[in-house]
């Protein structure tokens, strides 16, 4: 091996070792898909504590719970960070709006427009990155060793 590394050995890296142009997140895939179906579990549940039928909080949670699970594998942290953010608030504001009983609607409507909110919040930071990088050109590494 020289003063400088060994140039000729492959590099392993990780999945939470984040490379430009790269989606894998520190974490891995197994939080993803818990996470997603936690999230969309409960947002599903408050939907079906809303319709009020017989069996139409577990169904409703089992759909959500699968849905989450599928997201998840897809990697959609940003887009479940958003889910939770508006459910908590709709319920929020649902319950000091219209009472308690509301809470669990607000819950389920907020975590959609939640959802919805953050898939287009994340496409405009991602065109606006994306234009950065084109606008800027890339510059070569200086060299910070002088000999």
């Amino acid at each position: 091996m020289t003063a400088t590394g060994d140039w000729t050995r492959p590099v392993r890296r990780d999945m939470s070792q984040r490379r430009k142009g790269s989606t894998a997140k520190r974490g891995g895939l197994k939080f993803d898909m818990v996470f997603g179906a936690v999230v969309f579990g409960i947002v599903g549940a408050a939907i079906g504590f809303y319709i009020n039928t017989g069996a139409s909080i577990p169904v409703a949670g089992i759909i959500g719970m699968v849905l989450g699970l599928c997201i998840g594998i897809l990697g959609g942290r940003r887009f479940f960070i958003s889910i939770v953010c508006g459910a908590v608030l709709g319920a929020a504001l649902f319950g000091l709006v219209s009472g308690r009983d509301a809470a669990a609607l607000g819950a389920g409507v907020g975590g959609a427009m939640g959802g919805f909110l953050g898939v287009q919040i994340g496409m405009l930071l991602d065109l606006w990155r994306q234009r950065k990088e084109s606008i800027m050109p890339e510059q070569p590494p200086q060299d910070t060793n002088p000999q």
